[in-house]
């Protein structure tokens, strides 16, 4: 029989090695056992490891078996490592065993496992620093002590994470078997037994003031409370002292905050809404206090370069406003800027726009002469290396931005609107689905103003064939030629 003693100190290595030697000798897992040094004494003494067989084999184990180890090695059960060992040899015959969840053992190593990371968990909330005085051998560093009374073995899986979070200070915590000291960036750990000092400072009261002010007591819920701060925790934390009182004083409080509460809206009210919104639907600017008068497009331009109403304005360049004559028959609306229109601040100028001015200028439609924006005023990509990927606005996306548009056309108020493309069908009409089927066609706005559709330019730009691309051209034109000859007719009409 072979048994051995673990230190609190550096566990898993000692396992580890011991574990090891055992393995390579041949010892089958009844043979060997461990404890560890808070454990009762037994009858056998402790043997050193034990000879390699001739034939012996060093053991494998797969992947993700010593970071259980590691963790396992840290509770506090005495059968933590014969069960390892166990599942070690177990490992060489069936390399798969750790993904077997039926397995008893592995369960109770996964559950082991569960209870240590839970443990450190609860470390990591629950350790509560107290400043010390300053001493001059520490050179000015601020030095801290806390006391901590954990489950199991912890302090060195735990003690990383501390130094990360602390590294300008000093600071040492304390348990019961194992004690952490960083010291001028260092960390250390020492084995020496500690008992619970009597510590205070003077940010304890101010603590306990603040939690006292932000506790609800209308979402008190004593057991689950306790199931995720456990009592055992309460003697270390300053603010537990005030816990016992906040739960007496619950009900009452919560009573108070009731009868405090607002009552409901009266009728009154939600029909003042009701008709604000049916003056902000016809009157786009109505609801802004700050606008005594109709604006320009240069006011709303300026305005428009803060605008916020969506998360689009946080990775592009800068709003990409409209721009045109103010009194233009013909508003063309399209779908959002691109990059080079991102980059430059005006719509309409990268390759799609190009090609919309070389096919319109052939059907007689000069660009100067419309007003030219889009449903959406700011570049949504995403990065892929140096270059940014166009990506199609969310309909909440042009909802939000519909806001610029509406007071686009009221200030213009053309004749007709060329929508191109689904976005900005969807952001003039409601709906912008089935373009293809819709295009050609005249559609009714929200606004009561003619919506001539018909395909985006970009559309044209990816068509793989240059057969495809010379017949959707044509057909552009056609597009573009149909909604000028509607503009040249109404203009004659008003001028009759």
């Amino acid at each position: 029989m072979h048994q051995f003693t673990l230190p609190d100190l550096d566990r898993f290595e000692a396992w580890r090695d011991q574990a090891r030697a055992c393995a390579k000798a041949c010892v089958p897992a009844c043979s060997v056992s461990w404890r560890t040094g808070t454990d009762a004494p037994t009858l056998f003494a402790d043997t050193v490891l034990p000879s390699p067989e001739k034939n012996g084999k060093p053991a494998r184990a797969p992947e993700g078996f010593l970071d259980l180890a590691r963790l396992v090695c840290a509770h506090e059960s005495g059968e933590a490592f014969n069960l390892l060992y166990r599942l070690l040899i177990r490992l060489q015959g069936y390399p798969r065993l750790l993904s077997d969840r039926s397995d008893p053992d592995v369960e109770t190593a996964r559950r082991m496992e569960k209870s240590v990371r839970r443990d450190m968990q609860k470390m990591k909330a629950f350790v509560r620093f107290r400043e010390l005085a300053g001493d001059a051998e520490f050179a000015g560093r601020r030095r801290f002590f806390a006391w901590f009374e954990p489950s199991h073995n912890i302090v060195q899986l735990a003690g990383p994470f501390f130094a990360r979070r602390f590294a300008d200070m000093d600071w040492v915590i304390a348990t019961p078997r194992v004690t952490a000291i960083h010291e001028n960036g260092n960390l250390r750990f020492d084995a020496s037994p500690a008992n619970r000092p009597h510590l205070t400072d003077q940010t304890e009261e101010l603590w306990k003031t603040y939690f006292t002010h932000i506790f609800n007591p209308a979402r008190l819920k004593v057991k689950a409370m306790c199931a995720e701060m456990p009592k055992k925790y309460w003697k270390n934390l300053p603010e537990a002292e005030t816990i016992p009182l906040l739960i007496r004083e619950a009900e009452s409080r919560s009573r108070a905050m009731r009868d405090n509460a607002p009552g409901p809206v009266p009728p009154k009210a939600e029909r003042v809404k009701a008709r604000l919104h049916q003056t902000l639907e016809s009157e786009p600017w109505a609801g802004d206090a700050a606008m005594t008068s109709k604006p320009s497009i240069e006011e709303l331009r300026k305005d428009a370069a803060s605008c916020a109403r969506c998360q689009l304005c946080e990775m592009a360049t800068q709003t990409v406003f409209g721009e045109g004559p103010q009194d233009a028959d013909l508003m063309v609306v399209g779908e959002q800027p691109g990059d080079r229109e991102d980059l430059a601040g005006k719509p309409f100028i990268g390759p799609a726009g190009q090609l919309f001015d070389r096919i319109a200028k052939s059907v007689g439609l000069n660009r100067s002469e419309c007003y030219v924006t889009n449903a959406v005023k700011h570049f949504k990509f995403r990065p892929a290396g140096k270059r940014r990927i166009h990506q199609r606005p969310q309909n909440h996306e042009i909802d939000r931005c519909r806001w610029w548009l509406d007071r686009e056309i009221k200030l213009v108020a053309p004749s007709l609107i060329l929508a191109m493309g689904a976005t900005a069908l969807r952001a003039l009409t409601g709906d912008g689905s089935g373009i293809l089927k819709r295009r050609g066609g005249i559609k009714k706005s929200r606004y009561g103003i003619p919506v001539f559709v018909t395909v985006h330019p970009s559309f044209l730009l990816r068509l793989p064939s240059e057969q495809d691309r010379t017949v959707e051209e044509a057909r552009f034109a056609a597009d573009l030629a149909t909604a000028l000859d509607f503009v040249r007719q109404d203009r004659i009409i008003q001028s009759e």
